[in-house]
């Protein structure tokens, strides 16, 4: 099934035609019978006999894209002077800055910024430490760390081809909660370098968000990390999926009136998204899960188990059951997957229980497409932006951020994700809740608050949150020195 034209294979093709009644319509509409979605049409130039205009075109792909350009170059009295990839257009340079709070325009502005004044902050935080929290950057900034092991769904493809995604996350940390984030993309893939590494730089943050590391060393990884450093480390491919698929559950269970310890649940891919959500399902009251992997499905009598699919094993899969994604299926109230495109079928859908729940994460290609499983299942989720019910991580790791900042949390456990679901959640009302409705889209603006106010409330009451952070603005009450 051919896929749906989107910006991130967006184009300008700067186009030259005759000045003549219905030629821009020509074009607009070979671009169209190319398979092409216009969408600006802006105006460069026009002359007496020949116009200029610049026209965005959404593709499927690369290929599609010079398809498009080859077509409209063959129309007579027709030219293509430049195209250009507004996706790349969009990455050139980076995407993100550093910038000064402050303007240096006197003497005065430089003597306090700068030396000699800033020798007197640096003795009181080296008096007191955790006036750091209150002095520097530290209050609001986040790592974002990774070693370009598990990109998206692109691999192990290293740190210098990992920073566009990490760019991408800082600019979404200070978009939707403005956070100052900035990527550290790290050389290396030994575990122990890697929380060397991170230990190191960690003074400097308030947060540490790991991404797109591969399984199973992120878990080593991040529980190291977190034994070890008294900021918040959060592996957000793990807990950031876990959180908005936890809160899409709620939702979903809402409208076909069945409780989680009731279901019977299918994760179809135990990486390190598989096990953070069946984690965050069992701590939510799930009693039933099977796990299924490329080998079937995951249990205790199987062999050349590693780490974490052993604790999987241990613990889920109440019935033992074996055999493969049919076998596992059978019964299943609800599908997640969390693998790869089209392995679950129409026949796998009616072999579920009445009013199933789909959520086919895989991506950019879902384990089924929504308009394959439309009239087998109640509900369909899938991670992609073109489909209602996106399950995507932005909905989280903002706010949780957010939060556990704002209470200076020494970490962030299991009740604080539980309650930035139950937050998420509740940004629907009962009234807005629908079968393409059980999720809050990225830009709505309650769910970063709704996510940040109830996280810190749970930081406080699990005992992880430090004393609240001075308000910006306030005085700071400093020892004069001589």
């Amino acid at each position: 099934m051919e896929t749906i034209p989107s910006a991130s294979y967006s184009m300008t093709l700067r186009v030259e035609f005759p000045h003549r009644p219905g030629a821009l319509a020509e074009v607009l509409a070979a671009v169209g019978g190319a398979g092409g979605l216009v969408g600006a049409v802006d105006i460069v130039r026009m002359g007496q006999e020949r116009s200029i205009r610049d026209v965005t075109v959404n593709a499927r792909d690369s290929e599609h894209g010079r398809q498009i350009v080859d077509t409209v170059e063959a129309m007579p009295e027709t030219r293509v002077i430049t195209f250009s990839d507004r996706t790349f257009l969009m990455h050139q340079g980076g995407k993100i800055e550093v910038r000064a709070k402050t303007q240096i325009r006197s003497r005065d502005d430089l003597s306090m910024a700068y030396t000699p004044g800033v020798a007197r902050v640096c003795l009181a935080i080296a008096e007191d430490p955790e006036r750091a929290f209150n002095l520097t950057i530290k209050r609001n900034t986040v790592a974002v760390v990774t070693d370009g092991t598990a990109v998206l769904g692109l691999g192990n493809i290293g740190p210098k081809a990992a920073m566009p995604v990490m760019e991408g996350k800082a600019m979404l940390f200070k978009a939707f909660a403005n956070v100052d984030a900035f990527p550290i993309c790290l050389d290396l893939k030994d575990p122990d370098e890697i929380v060397a590494a991170v230990k190191a730089i960690a003074p400097t943050f308030g947060g540490i968000n790991l991404e797109d590391i591969s399984a199973p060393r992120c878990f080593e990884i991040e529980e190291r990390l977190k034994e070890e450093l008294d900021i918040p480390v959060f592996h957000d491919d793990q807990h950031g999926t876990a959180v908005v698929v936890l809160a899409a559950l709620i939702n979903s269970l809402k409208i076909v009136g069945k409780k989680i310890e009731d279901l019977r649940i299918v994760v179809n891919g135990v990486g390190a998204s598989g096990v953070a959500c069946a984690k965050i399902m069992l701590s939510a009251g799930a009693k039933n899960i099977v796990g299924c992997d490329s080998k079937g499905i995951v249990h205790a009598g199987r062999e050349g188990l590693n780490e974490s699919k052993r604790w999987f094993a241990e613990h889920t899969n109440p019935e033992g059951r074996t055999g493969d994604l049919s076998d596992a299926v059978a019964g299943a109230d609800l599908f997640l997957g969390l693998s790869v495109p089209d392995v679950l079928t129409v026949e796998h859908l009616e072999r579920m229980n009445e009013d199933p729940i789909i959520f086919a994460m895989a991506n950019p290609e879902p384990e089924i497409r929504p308009e394959v499983a439309m009239g087998h299942a109640r509900i369909i989720a899938t991670g992609r932006s073109d489909y209602p019910n996106q399950i995507n991580n932005v909905l989280c790791f903002p706010g949780i951020f957010r939060g556990a900042l704002d209470v200076r949390a020494r970490e962030i456990n299991e009740e604080m994700k539980l309650a930035a679901a139950e937050a998420m959640a509740g940004v629907i009302s009962d009234e807005e809740l629908s079968e393409d409705y059980i999720i809050p889209s990225v830009f709505d603006e309650r769910v970063v608050s709704a996510v940040a106010r109830t996280v810190a409330e749970a930081g406080r009451s699990s005992g992880v949150a430090r004393e609240a952070v001075q308000e910006e603005g306030n005085a700071i009450e400093l020892p004069l020195m001589s």
